[in-house]
């Protein structure tokens, strides 16, 4: 496939996961049109995991064609670990909404896909902190942004690593509560998006997926933070947020429902419990 072939695919594959995420973003589509899923993700033939047979296949040839494709592609599959569905990614971006000049931290990076989509979004005024925990995927992750003037890659905990304050965080990876550190380096009118999860978040059984992940949109609005629920999810875990107090008060909220009626995020316990939808050790996420 020439390299003009390949820019129509990927223009088709972008306006398709835009379609599929509801994302009237222009922005977003460009991004995804932009940035070559192929020049992450190895050498191929790569493994797409087939949720139907709950199990990964190969692509028929290395052809990168066969990556434009609203599906999951393993980097690390004997651990289960993919480079995520980009319908998602499309709709979250959209709903976090960087722009121009902005600093967006990603955290849970991974190969540094999504973070070089980031990098489009903010444009060359912009920068884009990519932070990943395992030592493997973040030396991939900083080979495969080595062209990408406005991307610094770390490695680390990233509900620990220190950084810039930002725009917007991403957080990649499946927390139990937000991390003081994503809460305090949140600039004025800065957006996090924030995947809680359960122990059983990450589990193949995507019919019980609104009973064991919820993404969540918080806003900074000076020392308060507005809460929206914006999609079930399920993702793997994120190491260093995950506490056992958080996750018994999480399974106990996905199981009476209603965090569609979260509206406000507070870093305290002592909210009454019938304006909570979870209320843990230090923080709580209420309905008002």
């Amino acid at each position: 496939m020439t390299p003009d072939e390949l820019k129509i695919v990927r223009r088709a594959y972008a306006m398709q996961i835009a379609a599929i995420a509801g994302a009237a973003d222009q922005g977003v589509e460009d991004a995804f049109a932009k940035v070559p899923r192929e020049a992450f993700l190895g050498r191929g033939p790569w493994q797409i995991l087939r949720w139907q047979r709950r199990s990964y296949t190969p692509t028929p040839s290395a052809d990168p064609v066969y990556l434009y494709t609203n599906d999951l592609v393993g980097i690390l599959p004997e651990r289960h670990i993919n480079n995520g569905e980009p319908s998602l990614h499309a709709f979250l971006l959209a709903q976090g909404a960087p722009r121009q000049g902005e600093h967006v931290v990603h955290v849970g990076a991974g190969v540094g896909y999504y973070s070089a989509i980031m990098a489009q979004l903010v444009g060359p005024s912009g920068k884009v902190t990519a932070i990943e925990y395992d030592p493997e995927l973040a030396e991939k992750s900083r080979a495969n942004l080595a062209a990408y003037s406005n991307v610094t890659v770390v490695q680390g905990d990233g509900s620990t690593v220190a950084f810039d304050a930002a725009d917007l965080i991403y957080v990649n990876a499946g927390a139990t509560r937000p991390a003081d550190n994503w809460l305090d380096n949140l600039k004025e009118g800065g957006r996090l998006i924030l995947p809680l999860t359960t122990d059983n978040g990450f589990s193949s059984d995507w019919s019980k997926i609104k009973q064991r992940g919820a993404m969540f949109l918080i806003t900074r609005e000076a020392d308060e933070f507005r809460a929206k629920w914006i999609s079930p999810v399920g993702i793997f875990p994120c190491v260093g947020m995950r506490d056992e107090a958080s996750e018994k008060a999480l399974a106990r909220a996905f199981e009476q429902g209603d965090y569609t009626r979260v509206t406000r995020l507070y870093r305290t316990d002592d909210i009454e419990a019938e304006r909570c939808w979870v209320r843990a050790p230090g923080w709580s996420l209420a309905y008002d």
